[in-house]
């Protein structure tokens, strides 16, 4: 066995849900629905800024719409594990359509289910 597999450690739940977060981002900025379907859990539910709510299937139909916004990505993300439940909170920032910087905030929760993280709700605001 090579020397640095033998020193290689787990990914800490931190790890992976910080993973899950990237993944998340990049999958609403360039509508990745298959990487969401992998993601999202069977009771995913998200409240988006307008007010509406959907559910996994709604909210798969939304994403594979393209993105109005470009340069997404997350800041000041803070992620919270209690057992098997995960909260991130994030701000995120973006350019508009029209060129101006936009942002907004949200929170996703995370479950682990059968080994693995699944992201079971999602709040969205904006500035």
């Amino acid at each position: 066995m090579p020397a640095a597999a033998g020193q290689m450690k787990p990914q800490s739940d931190h790890d992976i849900l910080a993973a899950l977060n990237t993944d998340y981002i990049n999958a609403l900025q360039h509508s990745y629905v298959r990487r969401f379907d992998e993601i999202l859990g069977p009771e995913f539910y998200c409240s988006n800024p307008d007010g509406s709510l959907l559910g996994r299937a709604a909210f798969l139909t939304q994403t594979a719409k393209p993105a109005a916004i470009t340069g997404l990505r997350a800041e000041d993300v803070l992620i919270r594990i209690m057992g098997g439940t995960a909260i991130i909170h994030a701000r995120t920032a973006y350019t508009k359509p029209d060129g101006t910087q936009g942002g907004g905030r949200y929170t996703d929760v995370w479950m682990r289910q059968d080994g693995r993280w699944l992201a079971v709700s999602a709040h969205v605001t904006r500035l």
